[in-house]
């Protein structure tokens, strides 16, 4: 298997600023980021990010770091930036791991970049795990995702879905699963997104994710192996990654 992982990584954050260059263990949030990343089976890890501060963390991390444009409104187009720098093919895999999880599991990466490589008709791959709770399933900041019993996407939704009609969704039902956010990305399917201006349903679910269900780009889907660990936005959140990471529980097993 043969793929490149790209972290699209910006200075820039409103709720915790300088968020991927933040100390968590006495290291920056990014350099937990490569070690995971370097830690897959992927070619080539490259740190995409507009800041030279970035940049430089990323080179000490041991990773390439490529500079990009500072007006990319999503890390997606700043991937796909790098891509069209470097000439690959449409058949080249990229793996975008997000620069604020430092709790990615390695083994992860590898297993959404292996599902996209064994659906060779597929554009993208992403991953999913089981949601366990009611609080979680109508909770709109987690993105919930429906597939076809062939392992591919049917929509993404902030919505509690699939709905139970009898119920009416009072109670938790069985059988939904969470989003994670990662993804990897044929690179011709991957310019074609980058270039495509957000459809109506990304605007209105704040999902980028549904920009290439209304692309018709197909989409497999795979049950998480290893779950990540929480993902950085606040101060608090740095506080639970390290508390994780003293533990030694720093991802979640879901082989069921």
């Amino acid at each position: 298997m043969d793929f490149v992982v790209i972290i699209p990584a910006r200075l820039a954050s409103t709720r915790l600023p300088n968020k991927v260059l933040h100390a968590i263990a006495g290291e920056p949030m990014l350099a937990h980021v490569c070690r995971a990343a370097r830690a897959s089976a992927a070619a080539e890890v490259i740190v995409a990010t507009d800041s030279e501060a970035v940049a430089d963390a990323a080179r000490v991390a041991g990773v390439t770091a490529c500079m990009t444009r500072a007006d990319h409104s999503c890390g997606t187009d700043r991937i796909a930036e790098v891509a069209i720098q470097r000439g690959w093919g449409d058949e080249t895999i990229v793996v975008n791991v997000q620069a604020d999880e430092p709790l990615m599991p390695p083994e992860l990466i590898d297993q959404v970049a292996a599902a996209l490589e064994a659906d060779t008709e597929a554009a993208i791959a992403t991953a999913c795990t089981p949601i366990r709770d009611a609080e979680a399933f109508h909770n709109p900041n987690i993105v919930k995702v429906v597939a076809t019993p062939a392992g591919r996407a049917v929509y993404f939704s902030r919505a509690p879905i699939p709905f139970h009609r009898d119920s009416g969704n009072t109670e938790f039902e069985a059988g939904a699963f969470r989003h994670l956010g990662i993804y990897a990305y044929r690179t011709g399917a991957l310019k074609r997104f980058s270039a495509a201006a957000p459809g109506a349903l990304e605007r209105i679910e704040s999902l980028e994710q549904l920009r290439a269900y209304e692309l018709n780009l197909p989409i497999a889907l795979v049950q998480a192996k290893a779950v990540p660990g929480p993902g950085v936005d606040t101060p608090g959140d740095i506080a639970l990654v390290e508390a994780l990471m003293a533990a030694g529980t720093s991802s979640e097993r879901d082989d069921d």
